[in-house]
């Protein structure tokens, strides 16, 4: 087998690795650090695509992580960056929050309910009957149908919540039409961050903490993967998948020598 290339760029998922349920994950702090001082290029990934990066820099700064804005990339900065590739200065009907909204507005898109050319579902807290009906209704109509991840479930301290899959698959049933998901697992969104910072999958790596979203697309993008026990899955867990990561690790404390 060939030699991987070392390890020059790094790409992390945020929730399950550097915090867990809002409260830093130890050795986080050291981790992006480490990052920073070595001026290797990173980016802190998350499927949840409510959140501005500038919201999310603040929220992990309230916690005493310091990630930039510009190092961090959700699932809708990637909706937005792959609908601006595909279809420039295009129309959309979105069900979604700030962090989708102002990344497809930055992107050149018209937000609107009349004829749009997609709809675009994303993840928000008050998913309304109103909004699914319209959304439904545009897809029969011809628009086409984009979900920002396939996440079937997001977290909270009184536990699941439906989350953009779930929704989605909603709309399916009602419509017939599966939606394109841009999120983890899909590697494009690996590459359009790995592209945002001018990386090589070669020499790139992915920390996550589930073997289905983050490890899959780490690896369907040829990156190095590094699974942590911190978040979602546990060592048991594993074996119940056909593929592995390149490495398993207790927590990201044990890889800040690697920086």
């Amino acid at each position: 087998m060939a030699q991987r290339k070392p390890i020059e760029s790094w790409l992390t998922d945020m929730d399950g690795v550097l915090m867990h349920e809002g409260v830093p994950v130890p050795g986080a702090d050291a981790f992006i650090k480490k990052l920073r001082e070595s001026d290797r290029p990173f980016l802190v990934l998350t499927n949840n695509s409510i959140y501005t990066a500038r919201d999310l820099h603040a929220r992990l700064n309230r916690i005493g992580l310091d990630v930039p804005a510009e190092n961090i990339w959700t699932s809708a900065l990637a909706t937005a960056s792959f609908l601006d590739n595909q279809h420039p200065g295009g129309t959309a009907y979105v069900i979604g929050e700030a962090g989708l909204t102002t990344a497809l507005h930055d992107a050149g898109y018209v937000l609107t309910d009349s004829d749009p050319d997609f709809v675009i579902l994303g993840e928000t807290r008050t998913y309304s009957f109103e909004a699914l009906t319209k959304a439904i209704r545009l897809i029969n109509k011809g628009a086409r149908f984009i979900a920002t991840n396939p996440d079937n479930t997001g977290p909270s301290p009184e536990g699941a919540l439906p989350a953009t899959g779930s929704v989605a698959a909603l709309i399916t049933k009602a419509t017939g039409k599966e939606p394109y998901f841009v999120g983890k697992p899909n590697p494009l969104m690996m590459r359009t961050a790995l592209n945002t910072i001018g990386a090589h999958s070669e020499s790139s790596a992915m920390i996550g903490d589930r073997m289905d979203t983050d490890v899959l697309a780490g690896l369907e993008a040829g990156m190095e993967t590094f699974l942590v026990l911190t978040g979602l899955t546990a060592m048991s867990d594993v074996e119940r998948f056909p593929y592995r990561p390149t490495k398993i690790v207790d927590s990201i404390a044990d890889l800040v020598d690697l920086v």
